[in-house]
């Protein structure tokens, strides 16, 4: 179906001189003279091989039809992640590569939507935001209250986020999945 290009966002399926690819990032352009465009770094899904094409922002570009399925995911094995079709209980293993950078964010039970063309997987969309519980974070250092001052703190998962002072070890937070920054604390 067509779409206009400065929709298209990362893990977006384009199909593009006959060949399908995976959005990989995304920036939009505005320079100095003339209109603004949009630039997409793409993933050849066949073959693995990365492209930057740019396309003035009202330009209408192809997006491929998927399938899309609810998932459950359930465990992780070095680079390979399974998850189970809600509807059938079939199981599939997906590579970390087609999952992305939010791999991380992953964790028992948590529900996705997973893309396939033609019966094989091509992204795995996860949830906006996920909570967890952070392990360690710096003490707070006195008089850094008047300015909006972050401190680095690390999560249950591993991964490393910046949050606000009054954030203690223990606390559980929201974390955008996509930016992995900090929203907000968890209101039980």
């Amino acid at each position: 179906m067509k779409v206009n290009a400065n929709t298209m966002r990362k893990g977006h399926i384009l199909e593009h001189n006959g060949r399908l690819y995976v959005i990989t990032g995304t920036q939009i352009v505005q320079p100095g003279k003339g209109g603004a465009f949009i630039q997409l770094e793409m993933k050849d899904v066949k073959t693995g091989n990365k492209n930057i094409e740019r396309f003035r922002t009202g330009e209408a570009v192809e997006r491929a039809r998927l399938d899309d399925h609810e998932m459950t995911f359930l465990f992780a094995e070095d680079d390979n992640y399974t998850f189970m079709d809600k509807e059938t209980f079939e199981q599939v293993t997906i590579p970390g590569d087609i999952i992305g950078d939010g791999k991380i964010f992953l964790a028992d039970g948590m529900e996705v939507v997973v893309q396939s063309f033609e019966g094989a997987p091509l992204s795995v969309e996860l949830p906006q935001s996920v909570v967890l519980l952070i392990t360690e974070a710096d003490p707070v250092v006195k008089g850094q209250t008047a300015s909006s001052s972050y401190k680095p703190a690390v999560l249950e998962n591993g991964a490393r986020v910046m949050v606000p002072p009054h954030i203690e070890a223990g606390t559980k937070i929201v974390v955008n999945i996509e930016t992995g920054e900090y929203m907000e604390r968890f209101k039980d």
